[in-house]
């Protein structure tokens, strides 16, 4: 049977929010014990159990999601100087100084200012506009 576009095949389904059975099932025998599974983590992890350690590992030093990207990019004070910044960041990238990755995410950051500069330039010349037109 074809179901209607846009409209769900079960539009009683489940609310949004609600837990899963395996899950609750799950929490309701690890209840109380949670203190005890980790100890004994920490043991198999002391004794030399690999996957004991690195679980215990990943717990105490999470694995850093971003770094801090030191790049000297001069002085940054219009949208014109947008266009180097992204070169030096390519520059950057292509001497091995920030990952493609963390290029990607400087070159969004860049444009996004440079979104916000043009957002703001059009307010000034929308406003100067309306000031003459009232005049």
């Amino acid at each position: 049977m074809a179901f209607t576009k846009g409209k769900s095949g079960n539009p009683g389904g489940r609310l949004p929010g609600t837990r899963n059975r395996a899950t609750l099932a799950v929490e309701a025998l690890l209840e109380g014990e949670a203190e005890a599974l980790t100890r004994k983590a920490v043991e198999l992890a002391l004794a030399g159990d690999t996957t004991a350690l690195r679980l215990c590992l990943e717990r105490v030093a999470p694995v850093r999601k971003g770094r801090p990207i030191l790049l000297d990019v001069g002085d940054v004070t219009t949208l014109n100087d947008l266009a180097g910044v992204q070169a030096r960041v390519v520059i950057a990238m292509m001497g091995g100084e920030i990952t493609p990755d963390e290029a990607a995410d400087v070159a969004a950051v860049i444009d996004k200012l440079g979104q916000s500069w043009e957002r703001q330039s059009l307010d000034e010349r929308i406003r100067a506009l309306e000031e003459r037109a009232a005049k």
